[in-house]
């Protein structure tokens, strides 16, 4: 993926306030908060969204999920909500999601048109031999909604996977965040194979799980679906946000180490213009590269089986006693401590 292709950022409007943000409102409405107090501070107002024209922006809908987390002060609104994800109300994008032949397909049209149906989290499907990893990155700089995020959609991708093959799938979950107070609503929406502490926030599936053909897979209607929904897409605008295109680059370049400059660059920005616009991400470049070359370093380590020299070496780190002091920072905890975290 080329960095000149565009991208969208966390002050672009092009989120239907009527589809995703409106459940949200709906869950709050619900539970008898004033819409006024729910969407306070995010420029909308309900007449807006009844209106069905109306598109906002990440920080906007940012906006509604902090208002929703403190004015609600319920463990279970991320996952409510995140049951109202997928395959959602996004048009001709959730109809090929429920029309997908297997689970694997449907994973894979949820990375492509992650902008309609997931904007915020950006779904990264990478499968080996044996298990299939969907990672959630944040594209937009969630900030304090990232936790709130990551339960919604990961109850999201599970609901799907059980409404798409009609059985509950043994998912195992990784999160960063340590276990919270409320693990019980982990358990009931998720399921117990849970993992916090983990160097990544991603869902384990086995491979076999997602080739299964599904009861309800629509191969015509599907196809149709798929075009209308790509069509729809090129509508709509960028098909990935800024951080998702760095992200792109960076695991592109992963082996040269780029810096700043040759980043900014390739973005056709000055290295102070792209400071600035990740700072509006609330991220940083090093932390951006940070995250590419751990997950680099997690897929040797877990999937290929290298010992440290040889993903020191694959880094182009000066030698594995760096490697494990970059990792420590990573992470918190040596390579030796993660060898089967996640494939353990």
């Amino acid at each position: 993926m080329s960095a000149r292709e565009p991208w969208y950022e966390r002050d672009s409007r092009f989120i239907a306030a009527h589809q995703q943000p409106a459940g949200l409102l709906d869950l709050g409405l619900g539970r008898g908060i004033d819409s006024h107090r729910l969407l306070r501070g995010s420029g909308l107002f309900h007449e807006d969204i009844l209106r069905g024209a109306t598109l906002i922006s990440p920080e906007q809908y940012l906006r509604l999920i902090d208002n929703a987390q403190r004015l609600l002060a319920a463990d279970d609104t991320s996952f409510l909500f995140g049951q109202r994800l997928l395959p959602g109300h996004q048009g001709a994008a959730s109809q090929a999601l429920a029309q997908a032949g297997n689970l694997l397909e449907a994973l894979r049209l949820l990375g492509e048109l992650r902008a309609l149906l997931c904007p915020l989290l950006s779904p990264r499907l990478v499968c080996d031999e044996r298990y299939a990893y969907l990672y959630w990155l944040d594209s937009c700089g969630a900030g304090p909604s990232l936790r709130f995020l990551l339960e919604a959609h990961m109850a999201a991708a599970t609901a799907l996977g059980r409404r798409l093959s009609g059985e509950r799938l043994p998912w195992r979950f990784h999160f960063r965040h340590a276990e919270p107070r409320c693990v019980e609503q982990y358990w009931v929406h998720l399921g117990e194979d849970l993992h916090f502490g983990s160097p990544c926030d991603l869902m384990r599936l086995p491979l076999d799980c997602l080739n299964r053909p599904l009861p309800q897979a629509a191969p015509t209607a599907g196809a149709v679906s798929r075009r209308q929904a790509r069509a729809q897409l090129e509508s709509a605008g960028p098909a990935a946000s800024l951080l998702d295109r760095l992200y792109d680059w960076l695991l592109a370049h992963v082996r040269e180490a780029p810096g700043l400059e040759r980043a900014a660059e390739a973005f056709a920005m000055s290295p102070t213009t792209f400071k600035r616009k990740l700072r509006k991400h609330a991220t940083s470049y090093q932390e951006q590269h940070d995250r590419a070359r751990l997950h680099v370093a997690l897929w040797l380590q877990q999937v290929k089986g290298y010992g440290n020299e040889a993903i020191a070496s694959y880094l182009h780190f000066h030698d594995a006693n760096n490697f494990r002091r970059s990792f420590k920072r990573w992470t918190g905890m040596p390579p030796s401590s993660l060898r089967q975290s996640l494939c353990g």
